[in-house]
């Protein structure tokens, strides 16, 4: 298989050679991390999956990349270069879009996860481009209060699925931004599957256990 093409760099796995229907991981990395990143967690994620874990277009310094900057102010309120960020996510959909083209995967089995501003990107992408793909994972993320205006009336919505997870110590992102997307999804009709973990803004293994077990629900009730 030949690697995925541009317009964003990436790494991937297949699924397994036996998958006679295979589903489709896009991961998005965290502020200041890369595609080496996630990429780790390929050896954990059910093997129907093919994974292909992308790199950030803007760089930060050597090995470091991003989605968008963004600032904090004194009341620790984060400012968001928005146009950053409005030209990040196309560049995402048109990658998804390429990746599943090419594996030959319906968007009906994609689903884009990421961890941090990584799972920021996910959720935008779930509520404003949903047709490109079933689910979306959100790792100690956020909803963008700049993305609400853009999102797709709820009939397009309608069957997806999203899983929220979040440590109760989040120290980076606090969990009342994982509350705000609970309680946003709610008058959606969209499945969420939502869960809190002791911790800080980390994956830890009781959360990266259950995140597997959900992907592979998700293929069991295709």
């Amino acid at each position: 298989m030949e690697p995925v093409a541009p317009p964003l760099r990436s790494l991937h796995r297949p699924a397994a050679a036996a998958t006679a229907r295979p589903w489709l991981l896009v991961l998005l990395h965290g502020v200041g991390s890369n595609e080496q990143d996630l990429f780790g967690l390929a050896p954990q994620v059910p093997p129907q999956f093919h994974v292909l874990s992308l790199r950030g277009p803007l760089t930060l310094g050597p090995g470091s990349y991003a989605w968008f900057t963004f600032s904090v102010g004194a009341d620790g309120r984060r400012a968001i270069d928005a146009a950053q960020e409005a030209a990040s996510r196309p560049l995402i959909a048109r990658t998804v879009q390429a990746a599943a083209a090419q594996l030959q995967v319906p968007p009906q089995r994609v689903v884009v996860g990421g961890f941090s501003q990584g799972g920021v990107m996910s959720l935008s992408l779930l509520l404003t481009r949903p047709e490109l793909l079933h689910a979306a994972m959100v790792m100690h993320g956020r909803l963008l209060p700049e993305v609400l205006p853009l999102r797709a009336p709820p009939e397009r919505l309608q069957g997806r699925r999203l899983w929220v997870s979040h440590g109760t110590e989040d120290g980076m992102i606090p969990l009342t931004s994982a509350r705000q997307i609970r309680d946003t999804v709610a008058a959606l009709p969209v499945e969420l599957a939502y869960h809190e973990f002791p911790g800080g803004h980390e994956l830890r293994p009781a959360e990266l256990r259950a995140a597997m077990d959900w992907l592979q629900d998700l293929t069991q009730a295709a």
